[in-house]
């Protein structure tokens, strides 16, 4: 339900962004934090993205095109990959000591699928070189 709950404050606080009719970069400036400190689920992003449209067309104003929600979107992926890619440097680092260069380059070129396949690995490899080489991505 916490989900919900911030969903609905979410959006309580965007809808005064629209009232206010500030100028384009302001909204877009508060849209950026109020979205960076209140995430949700993607399928409650989802629901966010239908109810801003929803009050755009109502206001007649539009604040963040589509080319915009998608670098926003394109961003908290990018976000999440580097988390984990963060995280799971930590983790490797902790299990195997200071990583060589070779590993700490491939956890940067990771996409998702291969972090998460290399995260499942790192319980039962026995060496940092069995974690790459023996993950299958999910």
């Amino acid at each position: 339900m916490q989900d919900e709950e911030r969903y609905n404050a979410k959006l309580r606080l965007l809808r005064i962004l629209y009232e206010r009719h500030w100028d384009k970069q302001r909204v877009i400036n508060l849209f950026n934090v109020i979205d960076w400190l209140m995430q949700l689920p993607e399928w409650l992003n989802n629901k966010v993205w239908q109810e801003l449209e929803t009050i755009e067309e109502k206001e007649k104003v539009q604040y963040i095109s589509s080319v915009e929600r998608i670098g926003i979107a394109k961003g908290r992926v990018e976000g999440h990959v580097e988390g984990k890619s963060s995280l799971l440097e930590k983790q490797l680092e902790y299990r195997f000591g200071v990583l060589p260069e070779w590993a700490a380059e491939q956890l940067v070129r990771a996409k998702e699928e291969e972090l998460e396949a290399w995260a499942k690995a790192i319980f039962t490899a026995p060496t940092l070189e069995a974690v790459f080489r023996n993950a299958e991505p999910s």
